[in-house]
């Protein structure tokens, strides 16, 4: 289920536009590009990762993201290895849930309106993911803050599940193992074997 998030991380333009109009207008953006490009519903690494960096990624707020994953284990790392820890797990996302993008060219993504839209600098904007008729929606909650680059995503919680507390777990237990060196090992090597995949399934098309 987490596959679902990329489909309605906000990207946008105007800062001053809603969170719940952004997620909105940008969903449907990403949708209708997904359904009509048959290229990225077969697969096709290279334009599904240009599309997840054209409009998702610049408006996540992954720093934070890492440290809310991290928890009290952010403090045990030196600057150079937040900085790794930080690369690594933005790789690793963008490489674990653009693989699922091109499964979405049916789905609708139904946002719904904030209740209070003044003065926030935090809020969560709700969506719900309806794929095949019978199935049941897939409750998608967006963690947002205002910046001064606009609103940016720092979690995502999906069918009651935090992105950043289920990796927070993980990330626990290897430096718990290894200190925070065996948990940028851990995750350069995952986004290696990914990497490696991707190209070995681009060579295979």
């Amino acid at each position: 289920m987490l596959l679902a998030w990329l489909l309605a991380i906000p990207a946008w333009a105007i800062a001053e536009t809603n969170p719940d109009t952004l997620v909105d207008n940008t969903a449907q953006e990403v949708l209708a590009i997904v359904r009509q490009d048959k290229d990225i519903q077969g697969g096709n690494k290279a334009k599904i990762l240009d599309l997840v960096e054209a409009k998702i990624l610049p408006h996540f707020n992954f720093n934070r993201m890492t440290r809310l994953a991290m928890g009290k284990n952010w403090s045990k790392a030196a600057p150079e290895q937040q900085q790794e820890l930080v690369k690594e797990f933005r790789t690793l996302l963008v490489r674990t849930y653009s693989n699922a993008l091109s499964n979405y060219s049916d789905a609708t993504i139904k946002v719904e309106p904030l209740k209070s839209k003044g003065g926030e600098t935090d809020t969560t904007v709700k969506t719900r993911v309806i794929q095949e008729q019978g199935q049941e929606p897939v409750p998608i909650d967006y963690s947002m803050e205002k910046t001064s680059d606009g609103w940016k995503v720092y979690d995502v919680t999906v069918a009651g599940v935090s992105l950043v507390t289920n990796y927070r777990s993980t990330f626990n237990n290897q430096v718990r193992e290894g200190g925070v060196e065996k948990l940028i090992k851990t995750l350069a090597d995952k986004n290696r074997s990914l990497i490696a995949s991707d190209k070995k399934a681009a060579l295979a098309q």
